[in-house]
């Protein structure tokens, strides 16, 4: 199983960031549902101020590529995103319409 870590912002509204969570807390099931058909197992967000972390896990079939093309024929998963949008802003550094960047790992303790 392999292990991807990615970041992304919100903006740096208080009341903002509490509508995002609470959506976080109520994901529709069709989201939910094109997770798991893209092969990820276990997917993860963690938030400090207005910085997100994602940590996802996944098979040995996922692909970013393939996530991206599912995605995109999938009106609620495109409904979903343009609606996080409304939260969410890229990271200083992000290239245009890059939304999550993968990070690199540094550490890892065994």
């Amino acid at each position: 199983m392999k292990k991807y870590c990615l970041a992304l912002d919100l903006k740096n509204d208080s009341h903002l960031i509490e509508e995002y969570k609470t959506f976080h807390q109520n994901v529709w099931p069709e989201i939910i549902e094109s997770i798991k058909e893209s092969g990820i197992i276990n997917l993860e967000i963690y938030n400090v101020q207005n910085r997100l972390l994602m940590i996802m896990e996944v098979d040995e079939n996922f692909s970013f590529a393939k996530k991206s093309k599912l995605d995109a024929i999938n009106p609620k998963v495109q409904e979903w995103e343009t609606l996080m949008w409304k939260f969410q802003q890229a990271l200083p550094d992000a290239q245009p319409g890059e939304k999550w960047m993968l990070m690199d790992k540094i550490f890892e303790l065994k």
